[in-house]
């Protein structure tokens, strides 16, 4: 008999007793029983199926019930009249109430338009732009450590030190540095580089987005800028409105020391003052100066961020002006903000200060995985009402109150492997598209885990640490970017962009695409590399 015909009869041996009679009198026998086995259904039925047919049933079973219903308590009041009866019952009851009639339209009427008018105005994302560096500012992994070894401003502890943290960050041999580094021994943390910088990858942005929108620079009427670590007098978004001659009633805003989730919180700046300015225009620019944080000195923890932090920059442009629904490419749905200060040990596990020789630097913690975790928790259990599908909610409330009630114990008495763990909803039937800060390689490695995510929902920050690095609070923009390069994005998708940030942050901002994106012909900075990818990662 072969193998699969096996699988599908079972043995059962049976007891038949003491033999009465006979040779064997006296003495127990039993006797094999054959019997054709139940079907694995864990084999034969494709489970995924089942679970969409579950979250499907849940979410719409307000409709199967209810409209069954209401049409048969139609059907059965109108099929007994005929046509004259239906139009003569309408006809008299519209020509002796007709105060009635006109008072019920009119309430209809005040409420639907108290209803639009008091409904928070809907914003837009037109455009947006990432900078994309000269390719004379691309730097290998070997060619990093090589220029490390040349300052002359490492040991050798220190170069194998960083050498060791590159190898394994998921960062590849294209990424861009500030040619002050590259080009100089000398001090690159100074105002003059700093500026030179952020000329350079701000304006680059926003002449790409400006022509991309056909949006003039004086019709923007408000404008956030968010960099970290470089925050110079006049601010950056000066800098902005004196090269692009922007009009005088700008309403500006410059945000400084907020880490690489500031990008987020700047959209969220932008979104509260376009619902108090109508017809209007916000632009939001995030980025970060490389050179001006290059750190110099031996203590390692300090030493990390030379390591993933790369040349970036993002400009986008927000509209709350209804005629501008027909070219958007995304409607904003959710920002969800959070934030741990009040804890010291989130508050110092991304610190700015000098070390014992006196060089300013980031140091980062070793708890930062740990707290980043805690953080994204508390988001996500804020996010997951507002996005999640109610079947997905319930599996979670129920799987909460089972725990709360019994602990977890199973009939024995012990703790049940499955419930100590908490379900971890399934962000993945809320999202199409996950954008998830790309910052170093093992922080992805804990977040797919913790989140259950796919490689290819991971795909995009992946490919975007590696051919971008950790451009900081733009490179959810290059996330994306990618995404529209490879054209995945289609009319209805829900786009999750997902930052951490020092303070310590943890923030989400939620986007539905009105079209479907095609692949751009031009100012996209994946157009030279897009085929390459996605590709594998050591």
């Amino acid at each position: 008999m072969a193998k699969n015909e096996r699988d599908l009869f079972s043995t059962e041996i049976v007891n038949r007793g003491i033999e009465s009679s006979g040779p064997n009198a006296g003495s127990l026998t039993f006797s094999v029983r054959v019997r054709r086995r139940l079907p694995d259904f864990l084999q034969s039925v494709n489970l995924k199926y089942v679970k969409l047919g579950y979250h499907y049933l849940i979410n719409h079973g307000i409709y199967l019930l209810t409209i069954p219903v209401l049409l048969v308590v139609f059907s059965a009041e109108v099929g007994s009249l005929s046509k004259e009866d239906l139009w003569k019952k309408l006809w008299e009851d519209a020509r002796y109430d007709l105060a009635t009639v006109l008072a019920s339209f009119g309430v209809f009427v005040f409420t639907l338009s108290v209803y639009f008018m008091s409904r928070p105005r809907s914003i837009y994302l037109i455009d947006f732009a990432c900078y994309q560096p000269q390719p004379d500012l691309k730097v290998s992994k070997e060619q990093f450590i090589e220029l490390a070894r040349k300052s002359g401003k490492f040991d050798e502890g220190s170069l194998e030190f960083q050498k060791r943290i590159l190898m394994s960050s998921g960062i590849g041999d294209e990424t861009y540095i500030p040619k002050a580094v590259i080009a100089s021994n000398e001090n690159t943390a100074t105002m003059k580089e700093g500026r030179a910088e952020a000329s350079t990858v701000m304006f680059g942005a926003l002449d790409e987005l400006f022509e991309k929108t056909r949006v003039r620079p004086k019709d923007v009427g408000i404008l956030v800028v968010n960099c970290s670590i470089f925050n110079p007098t006049p601010s950056l978004s000066a800098m902005i409105i004196n090269h692009y001659k922007m009009r005088g009633n700008i309403l500006s805003y410059n945000l400084g020391g907020m880490g690489c989730s500031a990008g987020i919180i700047a959209v969220d700046l932008a979104r509260d003052i376009l619902q108090s300015n109508p017809n209007n225009y916000a632009v939001v620019v995030s980025t970060e100066m490389v050179g001006f944080n290059w750190y110099q000195g031996k203590e390692r923890s300090m030493l990390i961020p030379n390591c993933f932090f790369r040349m970036g920059c993002s400009a986008t442009l927000l509209s709350n002006r209804r005629r501008d629904y027909s070219r958007a490419k995304y409607r904003l749905e959710h920002i969800v903000r959070t934030h741990k200060g009040a804890d010291d040990r989130s508050f110092r596990c991304v610190y700015q200060e000098e070390d014992e020789q006196k060089f300013k630097g980031m140091k980062i913690s070793k708890d930062l995985i740990e707290i980043g975790g805690d953080a994204l928790k508390t988001n996500i259990t804020t996010l997951g009402p507002l996005v999640l599908p109610f079947s997905e909610q319930l599996i979670f409330f129920g799987t909460l109150v089972w725990r709360h009630l019994f602990g977890g114990k199973s009939e024995g008495g012990n703790s049940s492997p499955s419930m100590k763990k908490p379900y971890i909803p399934d962000y993945k039937l809320a999202f199409e598209h996950f954008c998830v800060h790309a910052a170093s390689k093992p922080i992805l490695d804990e977040l797919q885990r913790n989140l259950e995510l796919s490689d290819k929902n991971m795909e995009a920050s992946r490919m975007t640490l590696h051919r971008f690095g950790n451009t900081s609070s733009s490179s959810i923009w290059y996330e994306l970017a990618y995404l529209e390069a490879k054209e995945r994005v289609r009319r209805g998708d829900r786009v999750w962009q997902l930052a951490f940030g020092s303070g310590f942050k943890c923030n989400s901002v939620v986007w539905r695409s009105m079209r479907r994106i095609n692949k751009p012909s031009r100012n996209n900075p994946w157009l030279d590399s897009i085929d390459y990818y996605p590709r594998p990662l050591n």
